[in-house]
């Protein structure tokens, strides 16, 4: 039986109190319901002519609203069995889970799976060791300091413009906040700049940690292909401007694309004279192959963009460092809402950073052949035993944008796992809905070990239909079980 729609209203509460279309607020409070665990994984919710009763809204809402939830994957709606909480009501390979697309990626595997959804470092480097060496010897040296940083510990935050300065961009400390990583700098610009149902331009694809932190707002996604291309036609109207915009202009996250310079200075142009705010997001800035330079911000053609970087790819994904540069008014919003939530950051972590960043580049430079390496030999493995996969070279960055010859991502990715291999399906990273023939697959791990789960993915093809002909009927799809 579905939950009692009476019920589900109560605990919806005054969802509708905010901007933007009904439905996207509805789904919106629906979503922290799924994710706080509040509607458990199975729960039938009620039909659609039941809920818009019940919230005395029309059907087209709730349905709407559903239809959003789906596409994110919390939900499931089947013809005949109605509409269910996504996640196993009971153990089991062909159901769903009920967490966002990008949890899934931190969820622990079998022991014997091959993790390619997740892309950064698998242990830390011996130079980490070293600054955190040197942060403790520091951290015996502190007094009259409670520890208390919301806007980051000032050596940290010097460090990080002083990171930005040499890239030529003049950078003073108050422009700069310390942040848990940069999935928590773009939590927080979201809720800083999103209002629900507030029009948010997104690449297609792009990073799906960016995506889930823009559904938690209520963000009305608009999405242009990668780059922004289109950008300024886009926000010619000004009723139709939007209240933020976001890419990953360097070794772009799934593709590995690289926006060049004039592209950049047209963009930041484009954004600062349409008064729209820019997220740059460097975190895999560093990440090019040898030879390669790392191109400059794109707060170098206006002083308007907000540049998100991070330590968890180029370093460790333990070392929870990221910042923001912006505007100092910017910085100071940011700083109140951070305030709320957190009042500072891991001291000697900060410290171990600030000890880090001037050797940053050194670091990234010395890793770049062997990551080079390491993606050539991919690329080598999959034309060996599966050929008719594409799988375009990249420049750098930790990552490959493979497409299906046939068949879809999600459905793939189901098969994939039951072989031991973990891939990203492409559907998540794409807030236009598109993307389907798509998976990501990072190029991270010890040549042995990539060509073991190359192996493992060729059998699973074979598995999946993939000796049929592109005429043949595609395999049906299935939601993503990882």
């Amino acid at each position: 039986m579905p939950m009692d729609p009476a019920d589900l209203a109560d605990r919806l509460g005054r969802w509708s109190a905010g901007r933007g279309p009904l439905y996207l607020l509805l789904a919106a409070r629906l979503r922290r319901l799924v994710d706080e665990g509040e509607l458990h994984p199975g729960t039938r919710l009620p039909p659609d002519r039941a809920l818009a009763s019940a919230l005395a809204v029309g059907r087209g809402t709730v349905v709407a609203a559903y239809e959003q939830l789906r596409t994110e994957g919390r939900i499931v709606r089947r013809q005949g069995s109605g509409t269910r909480v996504a996640g196993p009501s009971r153990p089991g390979p062909q159901e769903t889970t009920g967490a966002p697309v990008f949890l899934h990626l931190l969820e622990p595997q079998a022991d014997d799976v091959i993790l390619l959804a997740c892309a950064a470092p698998a242990e830390p480097p011996p130079i980490l060791l070293t600054a955190y060496e040197r942060a403790l010897s520091q951290l015996a040296t502190v007094t009259g300091d409670i520890g208390y940083h919301p806007s980051g510990h000032p050596h940290l935050r010097r460090a990080v413009a002083d990171h930005y300065t040499r890239r030529g961009v003049p950078t003073d400390p108050e422009r700069v906040l310390v942040t848990n990583g940069g999935q928590q700098a773009l939590s927080l610009l979201a809720r800083a700049f999103v209002e629900p149902g507030g029009p948010v331009l997104v690449e297609a694809p792009t990073y799906p940690g960016a995506l889930e932190a823009f559904h938690e707002r209520a963000a009305a996604l608009r999405t242009l292909p990668t780059g922004l291309d289109g950008f300024e036609a886009a926000v010619r109207t000004p009723s139709r401007r939007p209240e933020l915009a976001y890419l990953v202009s360097t070794h772009h996250n799934p593709t590995g694309s690289v926006l060049p310079p004039l592209a950049r200075r047209r963009l930041a142009v484009a954004a600062a004279t349409a008064d729209v705010p820019l997220i740059d997001d460097e975190v895999l800035a560093h990440l090019g192959f040898p030879g390669r330079r790392t191109p400059p911000p794109l707060a170098m053609y206006s002083d308007t963009v907000i540049t998100v970087g991070s330590l968890s790819k180029s370093v460790w994904g333990g070392l929870r460092i990221g910042w923001i540069r912006a505007t100092r008014p910017v910085i100071d919003r940011l700083a109140r809402l951070r305030a709320v939530h957190d009042l500072g950051g891991n001291f000697p972590a900060q410290l171990a950073a600030a000890e880090l960043l001037p050797r940053l580049e050194t670091l990234c430079q010395d890793m770049a052949a062997d990551r080079r390496a390491r993606h050539d030999h991919l690329r080598a493995e999959l034309a060996r035993h599966l050929p008719q996969w594409q799988a375009p070279p990249v420049t750098g960055g930790q990552t490959l944008w493979v497409r299906l010859p046939h068949g879809d991502g999600d459905s793939f990715a189901q098969t994939a796992l039951r072989h031991g291999v973990a891939v990203l399906p492409g559907s998540g990273l794409d807030a236009s809905g598109g993307s389907r023939e798509f998976i990501r697959i990072h190029f991270l791990a010890t040549p042995d070990v990539l060509t073991e789960a190359v192996r493992r993915l060729a059998t699973a093809w074979q598995a999946y239909g993939g000796g049929h002909d592109r005429g043949d009927p595609a395999p049906a799809p299935r939601s993503m079980a990882v």
